[in-house]
């Protein structure tokens, strides 16, 4: 699952496969502002299933803590 999240942080963001780490922070992708962030929690629900409350959401500053609010590294 760890990897199919990666991959739609990736779409979403429009950068290229490969760029998008689970060290990566939300501060080092440029795309990755807070109407991305909102896309990126969108999409989780729409496509996996996983629901983030909004106020966990809006902490999210990391792949690594989207992974863990997504249940990914459990």
């Amino acid at each position: 699952m760890k990897e199919k999240i990666i991959s739609l942080v990736e779409e979403i963001l429009k950068v290229t496969a490969g760029t998008i780490t689970e060290t990566t922070k939300m501060e080092d992708v440029e795309q990755w502002d807070s109407l991305a962030q909102v896309m990126i929690i969108g999409e989780l629900e729409e496509r996996f299933g996983i629901s983030i409350p909004l106020e966990e959401a809006v902490e999210i500053t990391s792949m690594k803590e989207l992974l863990e609010k997504s249940g990914a590294l459990d």
